[in-house]
């Protein structure tokens, strides 16, 4: 086993290991040692609130209390953040000694940050393994389509379904979609000869996501082609026209139109 096998391992292995285990994608739960953790231990909707803004901020170091709070809530109050603060700890810490420190949201003078190394969150497991697959593409392709495949596995859904309308989790809705979106199309690529029956499965995820995200239309047409089926294939360029003079007033690209003239020709 290689390093980047090594690391693909790891990765899977810290999901089953990990005492706080977060579900982002398509919904949202957190698991304290393989137990969900409730409604009723959460409280308040603000504590889960900032327990998701800690998440989606979790590349950042030291968010300062006022930002955090600013980011949040109309309303600037200390005491709405520290109620919701210790909501946190004690949901995911019921058992913490009083002025012990707490381990997963670090806190240094007036800032704090989730202790990202501590806690496994299926996004960040998302980024991970398709950082891995990126670097074996090129040297590995047999590795990269295990990394993608992993990351494909665990996107379930659009990220925070429950904060669309906050602007502070939009970002980063946006970059996960374009990420996973990039990452299932890379795989359909490697794919294409080998399983043309997965990368019609692929396309349709991708095409669940983002309807007009032409890159799928093509794996799927390729996809078809390959197995032989030219009539889905044409129909599959027929939808992607139709898609993206509905949503854009465009035609495909130039590299969609070739594979379509590639596929009528023969």
């Amino acid at each position: 086993m290689n390093e980047l096998e090594q690391k693909i391992s790891t990765l899977i292995e810290q999901k089953e290991t990990a005492e706080i285990q977060v579900q982002t994608l398509g919904g949202f739960q957190v698991w304290r040692n393989d137990e969900p953790i409730s409604a009723k231990e959460w409280g308040r909707d603000k504590t889960i609130q900032l327990f998701q803004f800690f998440v989606t901020a979790r590349h950042r170091r030291g968010l300062h209390k006022e930002q955090i709070v600013d980011r949040l809530w109309e309303e600037s109050s200390d005491q709405n953040f520290k109620v919701a603060l210790h909501g946190i700890n004690k949901s995911l810490e019921p058992n913490r000694k009083s002025r012990t420190e707490a381990r997963f949201i670090l806190r240094q003078g007036v800032t704090y940050q989730l202790n990202l190394p501590e806690v496994w969150i299926d996004v960040q497991a998302v980024e991970d393994f398709i950082e891995l697959g990126n670097i074996a593409l090129s040297e590995n392709p047999e590795i990269a389509i295990k990394a993608y495949r992993e990351a494909v596995n665990l996107y379930h859904g659009v990220y925070l379904p429950n904060r669309l309308y906050e602007d502070w989790s939009s970002a980063e809705r946006e970059r996960i979609q374009v990420l996973i979106l990039n990452a299932i199309i890379t795989l359909g690529e490697l794919l294409i000869e080998e399983n043309p029956p997965e990368c019609i499965r692929l396309a349709q995820k991708a095409l669940q996501i983002d309807s007009a995200w032409e890159d799928a239309y093509r794996i799927q047409m390729a996809a078809y082609f390959e197995k032989g089926n030219r009539p889905m294939a044409i129909k599959t360029y027929r939808q992607c026209e139709e898609i993206l003079e509905e949503e854009f007033g465009v035609e495909p690209l130039p590299e969609t139109k070739k594979l379509y003239e590639k596929i009528t020709s023969k």
